[in-house]
């Protein structure tokens, strides 16, 4: 069995209720979701706009509990069963699927996110930050500090400018993924989200 991640490293998982068969709400699991809701008896799913995991009904105690998972032919979506403590809407509506749609939008709105690697990346060192694993290179690194992560952001820049100047271009996307690695671990380590680095840049454009 193998699910397939976006390119953002997320499945949409769709929830359904295992009594009445209604579609109550849609959300997006990385694998750190995944694991603690196949592990636990409630639904984890991964806050797109917080960039981090999300315990459904952690706030509201309308928390969905899990009776079963179902993956799709195409192993890129995941069906769950589940038994509702309350509303799943944030509205207070049972579903989240309440607004008909009877004609073509009037409008559409573009997400704008980073590259879906960083984004992958940038969850996979918050699950190493909030549980970390015995022998990871990553939760040695955010267990040393800032310090030390600062340390590793200034080599890998000035070791990405060498490869740059040098004209070395088999070795300077190495170094620049070196570079990006280490920011967003910095990142991490800050509190700071790359939805705010992209807002900067996006701000830029001009």
């Amino acid at each position: 069995m193998k699910v397939k991640l976006n390119e953002q490293g997320l499945v949409p998982a769709i929830a359904q209720d295992a009594d009445t068969g209604q579609v109550l709400m849609l959300g997006y699991m990385n694998p750190g979701s995944l694991k603690r809701t196949m592990e636990g008896v409630q639904v984890w799913f991964y806050s797109r706009s917080r960039e981090d995991l999300w315990h459904k009904g952690e706030i509201s105690g309308n928390y969905l509990n899990l009776t079963e998972a179902w993956l799709d032919c195409d192993g890129d979506t995941l069906l769950l069963k589940v038994k509702p403590d309350g509303p799943a809407c944030h509205t207070g509506e049972t579903s989240c699927f309440y607004t008909p749609m009877e004609q073509l939008p009037e409008e559409y709105e573009v997400s704008e996110t980073g590259p879906g690697i960083l984004s992958e990346l940038f969850a996979v060192i918050q699950d190493r930050q909030r549980d970390p694993p015995e022998g990871s290179y990553t939760a040695k690194l955010l267990q040393e500090g800032m310090g030390r992560i600062a340390q590793k952001v200034i080599e890998e820049a000035g070791e990405t400018a060498i490869a740059a100047v040098q004209d070395n271009k088999e070795d300077l996307p190495k170094e620049v993924a070196d570079l990006l690695y280490h920011t967003l671990v910095l990142l991490a380590a800050s509190g700071v989200t790359p939805n705010q680095v992209w807002k900067e840049l996006r701000n830029r454009r001009g």
